[in-house]
């Protein structure tokens, strides 16, 4: 007669001292098990009870575990009436019951996508052209296959609300809040792509909601970036300080297109960003002259590449050198045995990284009264309407404006 209970599987050790729980199925006399998708400590699980007893997500977990266990026990009745069930195996049995419970509902999904939504979600990301974006989508759908049992036959109907929760959970176990965003708008990406092109018609984001948690603060206040700009640092972190303050200077531009630009035209910059491969325009305003002119090159405006092997090595050591930046007291150290004298540093901004010379620029545009839609055109961000190419030039004219009034308040600071 074939049964239904949770297991606990306790069987394999796991570094975070965390087990899964899983759906016991046996028909007969075959045994097999369905991930459930939840990682419990010993103490967080009553086998007796079969609850969660511990933990922060307590409640949704039981509601969850219920639910599916609820689901299971219905699809068993469904198909013992219908007389189906004797006429299965227990690994037929077992798969049956895995694409129900996946999917979040009792009956069959008539729908059939042709292929299954591991091979679309691969030729999406064979599809991106930028490296980085590539590498990040393809993790999303590592983590996807170590979930799922068979990813070879994991199917658009099997990515439901439930699974989404499930996965979400799983997840949770390994990576933050904002991580897990990530995952699950690569996957709702794939969804989207795959509507566009008619695909499929199922979509489960239409009740999953994604997580998001604020960031840290990365920004600089006036008084800060002056401080820094100003500080009388070690004569090889000089270097650094200009840098940041030229990114600044140039509207927050990304490193990758600082090493890359090549000349001033009519006293501005043009570019097409890496990231999003826009064009951008930018005046090039004295203060950041004036830097650009010390650190001239030869190929490039700037001589960062002739001097690091790629931008990747130089954004480190920029990184590295500004969180340095600060105090330094001398103090003694016992090395191999011997008193040496070492570098004790008490930095100014422990946590600074280039790209809080962007989000500086916006804080002090805004706090100005710069419009938000002004910052969003230096930034690159869209909104609104897409502009014409009509209206490009006077709009550029706003940015340069804009900028001119960012550095001018902080002139006035000193």
């Amino acid at each position: 007669m074939a049964s239904i209970k949770l297991y606990f599987d306790k069987r394999v050790n796991r570094k975070d001292g965390k087990f899964p729980l899983k759906i016991n199925v046996t028909h007969k006399r075959q045994q097999a098990l369905i991930n459930l998708g939840v990682l419990l400590s010993p103490d967080q699980w009553d086998s007796t009870k079969g609850k969660v007893i511990n933990g922060p997500n307590k409640s949704f977990l039981n509601g969850y575990i219920s639910q599916r266990v609820h689901c299971a026990e219905t699809e068993l009745l469904n198909l013992r009436i219908a007389g189906k069930l004797d006429l299965m195996t227990g690994k037929q049995f077992k798969e049956h019951l895995q694409r129900i419970l996946l999917r979040g509902k009792l009956e069959e999904k008539q729908e059939e996508t042709g292929c299954s939504f591991v091979q679309y979600y691969t030729r999406f990301v064979e599809g991106k052209k930028n490296p980085q974006t590539k590498a990040v989508y393809q993790y999303t759908l590592d983590r996807i296959c170590r979930f799922v049992d068979v990813p070879d036959k994991f199917r658009f109907e099997d990515v439901t609300y439930a699974w989404l929760k499930s996965f979400e959970i799983h997840l949770s176990e390994t990576s933050k809040v904002n991580s897990i965003s990530i995952h699950m708008r690569n996957i709702r990406a794939v969804f989207n792509d795959a509507l566009n092109t008619e695909t499929i018609s199922c979509y489960p984001f239409r009740r999953f909601k994604i997580k998001q948690e604020a960031t840290a603060k990365r920004a600089l206040t006036p008084e800060e970036l002056v401080t820094l700009r100003d500080y009388p640092c070690e004569e090889h972190q000089k270097q650094y300080v200009d840098i940041f303050m030229l990114i600044f200077y140039l509207v927050g531009i990304n490193t990758v297109d600082l090493c890359r630009l090549e000349k001033i035209r009519n006293g501005r910059i043009e570019y097409r960003r890496a990231k999003t491969k826009k064009i951008y325009n930018i005046k090039v305003e004295p203060e950041a002259a004036e830097i650009i002119e010390r650190y001239k090159g030869s190929k490039y405006l700037l001589n960062i590449l002739e001097r690091y092997k790629n931008y990747k090595d130089y954004a480190h050591r920029l990184n590295e050198n500004l969180q340095e930046i600060g105090s330094v007291e001398l103090v003694e150290k016992v090395i191999n045995g011997k008193r040496r004298r070492v570098k004790k540093r008490f930095p100014l901004f422990p946590e600074l990284t280039v790209y809080w010379a962007r989000h500086t620029w916006a804080t002090i545009a805004h706090k100005i009264g710069v419009s938000k839609d002004v910052i969003s055109l230096a930034l690159g961000h869209e909104f609104g309407c897409k502009t014409t190419s009509i209206y490009i030039d006077y709009d550029m004219e706003k940015v340069d404006k804009a900028n001119r009034q960012v550095l001018d308040y902080l002139e006035n600071l000193k």
